[in-house]
């Protein structure tokens, strides 16, 4: 998908930087592809963005978090067992023993036209937001990029027919807000990292 390639590769030119970032207001392009309005917006709660193209990409990125926050030989809060070779791979513990220095997981669906990380019990059990890890490494394709979290609900009622999760949240800080917002109230921003495996 070389729209990310194109969005990210842009702004290396001196002094383009605010003539780019403009270019991808939302406001100013309402039939914006749902792809490139996730980024957007994902980015402008602070979220940090690695795309990559296959799962040996995946890999690396995620061993490059790891090494980037010194992570390794530590423990991560990790329910799903499909993960957990990520984290032996690593001489990373996912036991639950006590202080994980961060949560790594799926996720149901991301949320464009808020740039929101939509969980379910599936992923984080019955967890609240502000009970999860300060960091988070979350790994998703793009084809869960959906337009709205009501698009995200549905998605979640059609891929679950019996057993229906619960504790279905979503993550939309990523960091402090620079002025305070009454909408933030009572949620801790996260740290989060998405590793987007390119799928369509």
């Amino acid at each position: 998908m070389s729209l990310f390639r194109k969005f990210f590769g842009a702004g290396n030119e001196p002094g383009s930087g605010e003539e780019k970032e403009s270019e991808y207001r939302p406001q100013a392009q309402p039939n914006m592809p749902v792809d490139e309005l996730f980024t957007y917006n994902f980015k402008k709660n602070g979220g940090k963005f690695i795309y990559c193209e296959n799962l040996d990409e995946v890999h690396e990125q995620f061993e490059n978090i790891l090494e980037e926050n010194d992570w390794f030989e530590s423990e991560a809060m990790c329910y799903e067992q499909k993960l957990f070779s990520m984290l032996d791979d690593n001489n990373v513990k996912h036991e639950g023993g006590e202080g994980p220095k961060f949560l790594l997981a799926s996720c149901e669906n991301l949320v464009a036209d808020e740039g929101s990380v939509l969980f379910s019990s599936k992923q984080i059990k019955q967890n609240k937001p502000n009970d999860l890890p300060i960091n988070i490494v979350i790994l998703a394709t793009t084809s869960q990029i959906l337009e709205s979290k009501s698009d995200g609900l549905r998605a979640i009622k059609k891929k679950y027919e019996k057993d229906y999760p619960t504790n279905i949240t979503t993550i939309k800080y990523f960091e402090k807000a620079k002025e305070e917002d009454f909408l933030q109230y009572g949620s801790a921003p996260k740290n989060l990292y998405l590793l987007l495996l390119e799928d369509l």
